[in-house]
């Protein structure tokens, strides 16, 4: 079953980013000319997935007013004969249709990816997180469709990072390994350093089976806690993929 659906959590408060993220969000904080979030929802049109799903949250409105038609915006481009502004305004808007649900309190990853369950339905979907922008030829989740598609199992992205930055993320240990895919044996997350597996650690890119949303429902935990479980991370399936060309930024 091809993957048409992705998830786009984004109801955080972003504390990290503080002071930039006090009065706007995270996801909307520019890199370049674009908002953060912008680079993956393109990255997830360019991969054939034509359905987002944002989850957000309190003082959200701008995720909402950026991807949104502005008439007032393209009147007055238009009316100053401001071409290319107004076609790259209006391609905005054009990108994708984009669903909206509103998480009440910011509860975690695996709580935001819940609330899309009845829009995702009884099928296979990707979850973007947004701060993670990843630079490749061909886009990071249409690889990892490809290792999807034969396998019909959960993927989840992989970088390697350096041994005193292995506690600020998901750290895997992999078992069988054809150089580009591997089998998940175990995953810590934020380790010690001396304590951790590897120093491959998980990017914000996940593909996964409707059958998360059972194991979310009855374990109110997280996609990461589900795959430290064994029982839970064999329901999962997972694999992970290092990507081909991928140049991550991930978040602070």
């Amino acid at each position: 079953m091809p993957i048409r659906k992705a998830v786009f959590p984004a109801a955080g408060l972003g504390t990290r980013f503080l002071p930039a993220t006090k009065a706007q969000p995270k996801e909307m904080l520019p890199v370049v000319d674009k908002p953060i979030i912008q680079y993956g929802v393109e990255e997830a049109v360019a991969a054939g997935i034509d359905q987002i799903i944002v989850v957000t949250g309190r003082d959200k409105r701008a995720i909402v007013d950026h991807f949104d038609i502005s008439f007032e915006l393209e009147h007055y481009l238009k009316d100053r004969g401001k071409t290319r502004e107004l076609q790259l305004v209006r391609k905005i808007s054009d990108l994708v249709d984009i669903t909206y649900i509103h998480q009440k309190e910011p509860l975690g990853l695996g709580h935001a990816v819940l609330m899309a369950k009845d829009v995702v339905g009884n099928e296979p979907f990707a979850v973007f997180l947004a701060d993670d922008i990843i630079r490749a030829q061909t886009p990071a989740i249409k690889q990892m469709m490809d290792v999807f598609a034969p396998r019909q199992a959960s993927v989840l992205a992989l970088q390697r990072v350096e041994p005193d930055q292995v506690s600020r993320y998901g750290i895997v240990k992999v078992g069988k390994s054809d150089g580009r895919v591997h089998e998940v044996v175990d995953m810590v997350e934020k380790p010690d350093p001396d304590k951790a597996p590897s120093n491959l650690a998980i990017l914000g890119r996940y593909i996964l089976k409707p059958s998360i949303f059972g194991i979310l429902e009855t374990t109110q935990t997280s996609i990461a806690f589900a795959l430290e479980r064994p029982g839970l991370r064999e329901e999962l399936m997972s694999y992970m993929a290092s990507l081909d060309g991928a140049r991550p930024r991930p978040a602070d």
